[in-house]
């Protein structure tokens, strides 16, 4: 009974608290990085000789180091060098060093006193060229510390004097980078001292003569060592491009062994006045140098002849006098000091002889030059031309040529007389030249005419067997001038022999015919009859229109005739049949005429007459200002208003090719702002999305094709300026804007609609800083309302965010279309294959068939990595083939010629198919920015993460037959 009441107490007044365990706190681990210093200190005491160390130190270079292990790394490094006795070790050390100065956001100050140590015991040269170079990199990181850079240019003008030309060229480079013009050098290499100390004169201090950098640096342009010479020469040029100006009095210390330094003088001071040496005669600074650099054309290295013709031809500051004496080799008589007669008579009045009388007229005055004239340019330098296109080096020749057409570009007198030179290089041995002078002659044809003895050298280039020099002689020929009727008949007869050897430059040489017969209509005139076979009395057999001969003399004719209207009563019934055959077939090629008797020609009158380009010109401002107009775009008419004028503006490009890239330009920009037009219609977006379905994958659609036209606006048009570029962007913005809002109204949640919304956010933001100049034209636009409440869009809900872009675009102005001076559209022409051919390419099955291409590409920028060229199969397989940069050719301004090969493959077929052969035209959203960007406006640009890469089909694709045969067993 106890135990029982025992245990009832126990039950009763006992009681258990068990308490919560604590959670013993989670271990933090710290990831620590081993010490680059401590490391490579371990190897280096590792290494047994210097090899080993040499070994540690290449393994070092090639790994990375942060930026805070740098400094202790350096005097690790340090340490070991002034331990090391082999030269090999402490050069790469020293080396070493140089290249951790670069790690980026280390500062290289904190090693340039243990740099500088270094100096004070170091004997050997080359490493003392290698610690100079460590400055240099110093120094390059440091621009803005004026102590830092003293410090160095004082240790470059201690080590002057070495004997060593590695360690002179390093100081001398040193102060090229570093020396500002005016700061104080020592004469004797003893560092920087004050300009003026005490009392003693300016410039001398203590027996120390003060020099500046540019005095100093030309002392060593008559070094010993042409190594130096030349470090010393590119340290003057080094200021030069930093901004400094040179001063002339370095003009006589600089002559054969500088000829770039000669230039950069001649440049600045061009008028200034020169002694000639022993005479007291003197020419201009610019007429001087370009006598030294002619000298150089004849100089023994064929480098610095080439580099002396190229230099000619940047002098257009030149007297016409010097600049014709490089096309003769013997001294001209402009070029000579003459003695008046008054002078030689008062000379041989001092001698004391007269005439004796026994020679009749000895005493007459004679223009005679003697031998005791002055020379005004050195006779080595006559003919510099004439030896620049006569050298062994075919480098030397194209140089020359290419110095030729840039002086001849600027004087039409030089142009005539350098014509007989140009035409001569026709015959060079090497195709790269004759091709060069075929394109200079092009681009100076404005200032000369032919004659018939040149023009006949001329031609004679089309037997070459090279497609690029015939087509580059084409070129030639439709602007050039010929100077009678007999040359028009020579080219003709020429050209048609070309087209018999080689058809397949048919259009070319229709083209050429073309512009020869626009040019000399009256030289065309009296061969007419002849050309046509047309008799006053009989009548003549009518000629074959397929022969490719025949047709190429009626495009003579024909285009002739377009400036002389008396030409077309010399033209037969039949005559008048092919040319309506023509002007359809080859309406490119044959021009309207105004026939007698005739119906008119279509588009010979209206927009296509005489002041066409005029009326077209303020067709299309009329038409612009108009649909400025346009306020909101769901104003009542709008729509309308957008139709009609995209007509006219298609119309006009059609019409008028010289605006076709201005109209199809404003075309589109009109096109994407009438699909957002109809995209945001009432009915869409008051009714919900199961009841519109139609009508909210027309608007999706509408999106998706207003985002293509942008990057067509962007990318397929050149000339465009930062304007532009920012209402296309603008439009751009748009359409994302619209598919944003539809993909909201489609989706279910919010998760979906974060990262498309920050996504779109981020791009407002791109957009506000890389057009910041052009906000301000921006402000009732959809991006000026967006950046009104850009503080609200940031922090709201992509809910939110969505009704405030729908509101937006609705209630946003119509943005106005500035167009630029010239915007030209890029195209494309594929002339082969023509697609005309009904007979199939056969080829076995599995094996491949090469398909030439050729095309012809206008106003593409960079087209070696832009242009490429798309095959599709009928079983809808695409093959895309990037070009070699060598199968493009460039045969004038604006203009490039595509011609390759497109490897072609497949399996067996049944029966043949058309492949479809376009050229399409690739471009990437992360390209910074076109060529006439300002460069304000180009600095702040950065490429974008998630580039839209794509391509663009530009030009009329071609059909070919191919057949793939099943392969024989």
């Amino acid at each position: 009974m106890a135990a029982h009441l025992k245990k009832r107490v126990y039950e009763e007044f006992s009681k258990v608290v068990q308490l919560p365990q604590e959670e013993a706190p989670a271990k933090k681990l710290r990831l620590t990085k081993p010490s680059k210093s401590a490391a490579l200190h371990i190897d280096l005491c590792k290494a047994s000789n210097p090899t080993d160390a040499l070994q540690y130190l290449l393994h070092f270079a090639r790994s990375s180091v942060e930026a805070e292990s740098v400094e202790g790394v350096v005097r690790i490094l340090l340490e070991h060098y002034y331990k090391e006795q082999d030269n090999s070790v402490r050069l790469k050390i020293a080396s070493l060093i140089g290249l951790l100065s670069k790690t980026q956001n280390f500062n290289p100050e904190t090693i340039l006193d243990d740099t500088l140590n270094t100096f004070n015991t170091e004997k050997s040269h080359q490493i003392l060229a290698q610690l100079l170079d460590t400055l240099l990199v110093i120094g390059t990181q440091l621009p803005e510390s004026p102590t830092v850079r003293h410090r160095l240019i004082e240790v470059a003008c201690k080590h002057l004097s070495d004997t060593y030309f590695g360690v002179r060229n390093k100081c001398l480079q040193l102060l090229g980078c570093l020396c500002n013009v005016d700061t104080p050098l020592n004469k004797d290499g003893q560092g920087l001292v004050p300009a003026v100390i005490g009392g003693g004169a300016p410039g001398v201090s203590g027996g120390v003569c003060v020099r500046d950098a540019q005095s100093v640096i030309s002392d060593y342009f008559a070094d010993q060592d042409p190594r130096v010479r030349t470090a010393a020469i590119k340290a003057m040029l080094q200021l030069h491009e930093r901004g400094l100006k040179i001063q002339q009095t370095i003009y006589d210390q600089v002559r054969s062994a500088a000829v770039q330094m000669v230039w950069v003088l001649s440049q600045i001071y061009p008028e200034s006045i020169v002694p000639i040496p022993s005479s007291n005669e003197q020419v201009r600074l610019v007429d001087d140098s370009f006598g030294k650099i002619s000298h150089m054309v004849s100089d023994g290295s064929w480098v610095v002849r080439v580099q002396a013709a190229k230099t000619l031809g940047n002098m257009l500051q030149v007297s016409p006098h010097f600049l014709e004496q490089t096309l003769d080799k013997k001294l001209m008589s402009d070029l000579r000091r003459k003695r008046t007669a008054h002078e030689r008579a008062k000379e041989l009045y001092a001698s004391g002889e007269f005439s004796s009388g026994r020679k009749w007229a000895d005493d007459a005055p004679k223009e005679k030059v003697d031998t005791s004239a002055v020379n005004l340019i050195a006779s080595g330098a006559c003919g510099a031309f004439v030896h620049g296109l006569e050298d062994e080096m075919y480098e030397v020749r194209i140089a020359a040529v290419d110095a030729l057409s840039a002086l001849a570009q600027s004087s039409a007198s030089f142009a005539e007389k350098c014509l007989d030179f140009l035409v001569d290089m026709f015959n060079d041995e090497i195709e790269e030249v004759r091709l060069q002078s075929i394109h200079v002659l092009r681009q100076i044809s404005i200032n000369i005419t032919l004659r018939e003895d040149q023009l006949d050298t001329v031609l004679a280039v089309l037997e070459d067997s090279s497609r690029d020099i015939r087509e580059a002689l084409h070129e030639l020929l439709c602007f050039t001038n010929v100077s009678t009727k007999e040359c028009i008949q020579l080219a003709l007869l020429e050209l048609l022999k070309n087209l018999t050897k080689y058809p397949t430059d048919r259009n070319s040489v229709w083209k050429c015919l073309k512009f020869l017969g626009c040019r000399h209509p009256t030289l065309v005139l009296p061969l007419v009859p002849e050309l046509l076979s047309t008799h006053p009395y009989f009548h003549t057999p009518e000629p074959d229109m397929d022969d490719p001969a025949y047709i190429a003399v009626l495009v003579l004719v024909f285009n002739a005739a377009q400036s002389c209207p008396t030409m077309t009563a010399l033209f037969s019934d039949h005559t008048f049949r092919h040319y309506t055959y023509l002007r359809d077939s080859l309406s490119h090629l044959v021009p309207p005429l105004r026939l007698p008797g005739r119906k008119q020609a279509p588009g010979v009158s209206g927009i296509e007459g005489s002041g066409s380009v005029e009326s077209a010109q303020l067709f299309l401002q009329q038409s612009l200002s108009r649909i400025s107009t346009i306020h909101n775009l769901q104003d009542p008419g709008a729509q309308d208003l957008l139709n009609f004028t995209i007509r006219d503006l298609q119309r006009l490009g059609e019409l008028q090719t010289e605006l076709a890239g201005a109209a199809d330009f404003s075309a589109t920009y009109l096109r994407c702002q009438l699909l957002l037009t109809k995209a945001l219609q009432e009915k869409l977006w008051t009714m919900a999305v199961p009841l519109c379905l139609k009508d909210n994958a027309m608007a999706t659609a509408a999106a998706k094709q207003m985002l293509e036209e942008t990057y067509k606006l962007e990318f397929l048009y050149s000339g465009l300026e930062n304007r532009q570029v920012a209402t296309i962007h603008h439009v751009r913005l748009q359409a994302k804007a619209l598919q944003l809002v539809l993909t909201a109204r489609t989706r279910r949640g919010v998760e979906p609609l974060i990262s498309v919304c920050e996504k779109f956010l981020q791009e407002v933001e791109s957009f506000q800083r890389l057009f910041v100049v052009e906000l301000p034209h921006l402000q009732e636009s959809f991006v000026g309302k967006l950046l009104d409440v850009s503080p609200r869009l940031s922090a709201c809900k992509p809910g939110e965010l969505v009704k405030i872009l729908q509101t937006t675009l609705r209630q946003s102005g119509f943005l106005n279309l500035q167009l630029p001076k010239q915007v030209q559209r890029a195209s494309a022409t594929i002339i082969e294959p023509t697609g005309e051919s009904d007979n199939p390419l056969r080829f076995t099955s599995g094996l491949v068939v090469a398909l030439d291409i050729d095309a012809t590409l206008e106003h593409v920028q960079d087209p070696h990595n832009t242009v490429k060229v798309q095959v599709l199969y009928p079983d809808g397989q695409s093959h895309v083939i990037q070009p070699k940069p060598g199968d493009f050719r460039s045969p004038g301004p604006h203009r490039h010629r595509l011609i390759t090969q497109v490897y072609l493959s497949h399996s067996a077929w049944t029966e043949a198919c058309q492949i479809e052969v376009r050229l399409l035209l690739a471009y990437s959203s992360s390209r910074l920015c076109k060529a006439t960007w300002s460069d304000s406006s180009t600095e702040s640009l950065q490429p974008a993460e998630g580039a839209t890469e794509g391509t663009i089909p530009f030009g009329k694709p071609v059909k070919v037959f191919i057949m793939p045969k099943p392969a024989r067993r």
